[in-house]
């Protein structure tokens, strides 16, 4: 068998990467092959069409081994398992534990406890954890940053209390200063100096982390890969060195840090990211000369992305959060949090709640996806990615570095000031559609009515029950505007004014060319909630604005080919007579001379689909 493969294969010359290059020179047909086919990523780096093996060369993440020092392949030698994680803010301890112990049985074996400090006691604890084995479950729980020392002793007195044994408890505790710094604008610096005591509180339990890097809310507010694997290194190195300068031994500060992920739609350069961040974070922890490699093994959660989710069309969401899931399972992640598809607009129902359970369960007991660790290693393409986000993220690393560290970079602003341009370039790229959210502003569901539905509070709440604190919002905050967001507000304001306007297709002449400029004219207008009445086609454009005004048409839109545009969109406007809008698809050469001719409006590629429609909406009295 062996020398057939070897015979089969010498039946195939090789082929050198110059002759795919002469290949794809001839098919480009003297086209400029930077411009058609290198990608210019958001990350500062460029993505070639075609990698081959020779790519590889070179590239260290390709020498270990999973389970190996520096950890690109992964923390686990045997297997890809992670923790499937459901969160529950805990209003009434009795009912959250209900549905803790129900969702246990649906497939969850991870919980995430976000619990009011003004109720911490022990009492609260044992009704919260009733009948749940801590030792069979990962735990997870958050409240207010001053009183996190408060409930990570009481879960280590109810831990002792139920003897179980240290080594079989898995979960966090979520303190985080920096993220109620960049999240509300206050200055919490001072209270990383509890970090030190929360440590040593939890000292015991191996598997149980305390400090937490949220970089999940850069995610969530439109950061590029990147910056967010970037910051979340300076952020993670912050802490460490404050817990070792107070005294906390260098093995024990780095297996207490947990770094929360964000996921975007990147698919690829997601994977890539991980594969990175653990590297990255693993040589970090060694120039601080740990006893054991095993210190500097990186536990990362990862949380699908909230800033590309959607009010309208909402199930698509779905679809990004399920691709998502797929980039971090793959990467090798500790644990993962599928966002409910109707976040954006309700709190979560059982329903939705069921399905993000059943998107993870689906790729672990479906595809498997828990069986083969890095199954992206040796990617020609992903080994590469993998190298060119870590040297980046690297670059960004030295410079918060540079500033001082995390804290001072937040607190001098520069960190926030990032993130939120980052946050306006990709509204602006949504707004352009050169970023594109299904549904949203492209591909709209012409019949859809938001109805009741309105975006969700993003604000969100401290831990402490309704306490105050004595901080100043001093600092500047993070943008967390979804990409969506503008496009929402726009097709509800058109909803809500109680006149939806009807926007009818003109289209004559060339077929391929009408037809093409209908289908583009009626996404494009779609997008703002308007009606839209597509036809086959009509013989004269007076035939065309008859049947326009016997539909009642407010806009009326002219589709047919460049050439034909200087025959038929001026006696077209002419017989409107002012009577609707009138808009024509495209960009034709001889549009001086239809604006010569009264014709304002024109929808093309090369538009601002955002400001066109916001400009429409005010010349058809939508407010």
């Amino acid at each position: 068998m062996a020398d057939s493969k070897e015979k089969l294969f010498s039946d195939f010359p090789s082929v050198s990467t110059q002759e795919w290059m002469d290949k794809i020179t001839a098919d480009l047909k003297g086209a400029d092959y930077e411009k058609k086919l290198v990608w210019k990523t958001n990350e500062g780096f460029k993505v070639k069409p075609f990698y081959r093996q020779e790519d590889l060369e070179g590239l260290k993440t390709t020498e270990g081994l999973p389970g190996q020092f520096p950890y690109i392949r992964g923390n686990k030698k045997d297997d890809n398992t992670w923790f499937i994680r459901q969160d529950i803010t805990v209003e009434d301890p009795a009912e959250a534990n209900a549905k803790a112990l129900d969702i246990l049985n649906k497939g969850v074996d991870s919980l995430g406890f976000k619990v009011k400090a003004s109720q911490l006691n022990i009492e609260y604890i044992r009704t919260l954890l009733k009948d749940i084995c801590c030792e069979c479950v990962e735990l997870n729980f958050r409240t207010c940053q001053r009183h996190t020392q408060q409930l990570a002793e009481l879960l280590d007195t109810y831990f002792k209390e139920k003897g179980y044994d240290p080594e079989k408890l898995y979960g966090s505790v979520n303190f985080d200063p920096v993220s109620k710094m960049l999240q509300k604008g206050k200055d919490t610096s001072p209270i990383i100096s509890q970090a030190k005591g929360l440590v040593e509180t939890l000292a015991g339990y191996p598997h149980f982390q305390c400090i937490a890097v949220n970089s999940v809310m850069l995610n969530n507010s439109g950061a590029y890969i990147y910056q967010e694997l970037g910051y979340a290194l300076a952020w993670g190195n912050e802490y460490l060195n404050r817990l070792i300068e107070a005294g906390v031994p260098v093995d024990l500060a780095a297996k207490k840090i947990r770094f929360n992920f964000g996921i975007s739609s990147n698919y690829f350069m997601e994977i890539a990211k991980f594969r990175a961040a653990r590297m990255l974070w693993a040589d970090i922890v060694k120039a601080y000369n740990p006893a054991c490699d095993c210190a500097c093994k990186m536990t990362a959660h990862a949380e699908t992305s909230s800033f590309n989710l959607t009010l309208f069309d909402a199930h698509v969401n779905l679809l990004r959060t399920q691709t998502e899931t797929m980039s971090a399972a793959i990467a090798g992640v500790n644990s993962i949090t599928v966002t409910p598809f109707d976040k954006t607009y309700e709190t979560p129902n059982e329903f939705s709640e069921r399905i993000a359970r059943n998107q993870q369960l689906l790729l672990k007991e479906e595809s498997h996806m828990n069986r083969i660790v890095d199954p992206a290693g040796g990617s020609y393409y992903i080994e590469n990615l993998t190298v060119a986000i870590a040297q980046q993220a690297w670059n960004l690393f030295l410079q918060v570095e540079d500033e001082g560290g995390m804290v001072k970079a937040v607190q001098a602003g520069s960190v926030q000031a990032t993130i939120n341009a980052s946050n306006k370039a990709r509204h602006e790229a949504v707004s352009k559609r050169k970023e594109i959210l299904l549904g949203t502003n492209q591909y709209p569901n012409f019949n859809e009515l938001a109805g009741d539905k309105v975006p969700a509070d993003k604000e969100q709440k401290c831990g402490c029950g309704g306490g105050h604190h004595e901080e100043e919002a001093s600092l500047a905050k993070l943008v967390t505007d979804r990409a969506a967001s503008e496009f929402e507000a726009l097709r509800l304001q058109t909803e809500h004014s109680g006149k939806r306007p009807k926007a009818f297709m003109l289209t004559i002449g060339n077929l391929a060319m009408r037809q093409a400029r209908a289908q583009f004219s009626c996404n494009f207008l779609a997008c703002a909630g308007y009606q839209v009445i597509d036809n086959l086609g009509f013989n004269t454009v007076e035939e065309g604005i008859d049947a326009a005004m016997k539909a009642q048409a407010d806009i009326v839109v002219i589709c047919s080919s460049d050439d034909e545009y200087a025959e038929y969109a001026i006696p077209a406007f002419k017989a409107l007579n002012g009577r609707a809008m009138f808009i024509v698809a495209g960009a034709p050469a001889c549009m001086d001379d239809l604006k010569a001719a009264g014709i304002e409006n024109f929808i093309h590629v090369r538009c601002n689909v955002l400001e066109t429609l916001k400009e429409y909406n005010e010349k058809l009295g939508i407010k």
